[in-house]
């Protein structure tokens, strides 16, 4: 009788193994939980903004996915934006940092709506408080629920990410401003990864303020002129690359002056 009881005990627990084992989702119930109370508070939030709009027509609000769809936003966002300029930034706001906030990709697209909705010093403002907002909400989400999918989406690069933030604890501030100024790290990655690897939020958030700016200077100046851009390329030319280099370069002199001493 015994022995029976062993072997039920023994068959339960490799069913319990191997259906943990197949199964492929990283999250519990209660990170799920967290995830989806924080979508409903940006959907909670553009529902408040579109129920303050006046009756019309919105079929043309979506995410922008090409240059044409942008171009399209643009003309009809142009009419609203003079006589419900809070309700238009609002929305502006909760749609960037929603999309900072989960990875969604297009905010190059909001860039450009932001240059050509506001010129080049509301432009950048907003975007820089913006995607700073995105960036550090995306790292707080992270720091709850983001390790099972960074390791599964990033294994390799969050072990060199992680390396390398331990190498450079004493300069960590302008190691990061060097990944916000330069493509070297794609920043979604930064976002997810950087609670994962211990980086100090004071140090995460100066750097994604202060080195957002250049990139976010480019790309609204660009939104300006939205009629002449072809392709997403002719954002950033050779020139542009090269000063975005030249400012990584001169952010981590510093540290790298330091470690000769």
């Amino acid at each position: 009788m015994e022995k029976r009881e062993e072997e039920i005990g023994v068959a339960q627990n490799q069913i319990k193994i191997s259906s943990s084992n197949g199964s492929k989702f990283p999250l519990t119930f209660w990170e799920v939980t967290i995830a989806l109370s924080v979508v409903s508070s940006f959907i909670l939030g553009l529902l408040g903004v579109y129920l303050t709009l006046p009756a019309s027509d919105y079929s043309f609000l979506k995410l922008p996915r090409s240059l044409e769809d942008l171009q399209l936003l643009r003309d009809h966002l142009e009419d609203y934006t003079s006589d419900y300029t809070v309700q238009v930034l609002v929305g502006y706001l909760v749609v960037y940092i929603f999309m900072q906030t989960f990875m969604i990709p297009g905010t190059v697209f909001m860039s450009l709506l932001a240059g050509a909705l506001f010129g080049v010093v509301k432009g950048v403002a907003l975007v820089v408080f913006a995607a700073t907002a995105g960036a550090s909400s995306c790292f707080f989400l992270s720091k709850v629920i983001g390790k099972p999918l960074a390791v599964c989406l990033w294994p390799d690069k969050l072990t060199f990410f992680q390396n390398q933030v331990a190498q450079r604890r004493g300069g960590l501030l302008n190691y990061m401003l060097f990944l916000r100024v330069t493509p070297t790290l794609p920043n979604t990655f930064i976002n997810v990864a950087s609670p994962i690897v211990d980086v100090p939020f004071y140090i995460f958030f100066t750097a994604t303020f202060i080195g957002l700016i250049p990139a976010a200077y480019v790309t609204v100046r660009a939104g300006i002129a939205l009629g002449e851009l072809r392709s997403l390329g002719d954002l950033y030319d050779f020139q542009s690359i090269a000063t975005l280099f030249l400012i990584g370069v001169v952010s981590i002199t510093p540290t790298l002056m330091s470690k000769k001493s």
